[in-house]
């Protein structure tokens, strides 16, 4: 049919356990699925160099019961890694105790989107940005092992703020990401447990520390300490849909203060030089603090040539997160 294109070929094995996902994986060129959301994208769009596609998808929804459940105890949310973002967002006690991620989890793509994506899949999107996503290759780019970052002289305006990484400032774009930061949460695979702030790296084509026969069990994040609030805060264009222009997560009290960025760097960005200014001073939080964190935040941007609006949006992102009364 005219206009309509067709999905690249690929075979699907059903993984009947973790061992065996892991060991297709590992056998060669296979990638893991979960709700797939985004790797069809790919495949549909044919994003990537005809070399970089997967010949397998490893489906992992077969074993979902195992990793799709929500539990919290002795002080610790546990959060199998195919739980669908829907059931995370409105669980009572992730609501009542881990605000900050209800409302990320809540705030992603539409209702049909979150039925299906997974936790695991938001966390591990592949690079977003105007040339990674062209259609047809149209662009080779660095991320995809090209020479050339187009972004750079081209249409940057949603890209990084804070500079690049390996040469690359196409940004991540999950919602989910600033609130694991933020909240310090851990990423349980088959082979380790990982630090949610060191699990986002820049790879060709991917986005994370991931190995090819890695994968993600769950996620562990501990209860905030007592009077500790978290809140995340999202700039888009259709806020009902869109993915993030700016987003953000924090949490904040108890003289603790974790400020993350999201869609400004090509990983989570920790906003350091606010915490600081924050920490020992959250009993004593008002606007005239929050502006000063808030400058803090973003002085250290080093904006494209049209992008220098996102500083500012950054900025009042954070000022947001801070005041008391903004949570979700």
């Amino acid at each position: 049919m005219s206009g309509v294109r067709a999905l690249r070929s690929f075979k699907l094995v059903n993984a009947g356990s973790v061992d065996e996902a892991a060991r297709i994986l590992a056998e060669g060129n296979a990638w893991p699925l979960a709700g797939g959301t985004d790797i069809i994208h790919l495949l549909r769009f044919r994003v990537l160099p005809d070399g970089m596609y997967p010949d397998v998808l490893v489906n992992l929804k077969t074993i979902s019961p195992s990793l799709e459940y929500i539990n919290y105890q002795d002080g610790v949310l546990r959060i199998g890694a195919l739980t669908k973002l829907s059931a995370i967002s409105r669980d009572a006690a992730v609501k009542e105790r881990f605000a900050a991620l209800a409302a990320a989890a809540g705030s992603v793509g539409s209702p049909q989107i979150r039925n299906v994506a997974t936790v695991g899949g938001d966390i591990a999107q592949f690079p977003r940005g105007w040339y990674f996503r062209k259609p047809d290759n149209r662009f080779h780019c660095l991320r995809k092992g090209g020479d050339t970052c187009y972004a750079r002289t081209g249409d940057n305006r949603y890209h990084s703020i804070f500079g690049e990484i390996n040469g690359c400032v196409a940004v991540n774009m999950s919602d989910v990401a600033p609130a694991l930061v933020a909240l310090d949460a851990e990423i349980v695979t088959n082979k380790r447990t990982i630090r949610a702030e060191d699990f986002w790296d820049v790879r060709v084509p991917r986005s994370t520390v991931l190995e090819q026969d890695e994968v993600m069990l769950e996620i562990r994040i501990p209860a905030p300490p007592r009077g500790a609030r978290s809140s995340f805060e999202k700039f888009a264009v259709r806020k009902a849909i869109d993915f993030p222009i700016v987003n953000g997560a924090a949490l904040i009290g108890d003289g603790l203060a974790r400020i993350v960025l999201n869609a400004v760097y090509p990983v989570p960005y920790r906003a350091r030089k606010a915490e600081e200014i924050l920490r020992g001073r959250t009993d004593a939080i008002n606007e005239e603090l929050a502006e000063e964190a808030a400058d803090a935040a973003v002085s250290g941007a080093v904006p494209l040539a049209y992008n220098g609006w996102k500083v500012q949006v950054a900025r009042s992102i954070v000022k947001r997160l801070i005041l008391p009364g903004t949570r979700r």
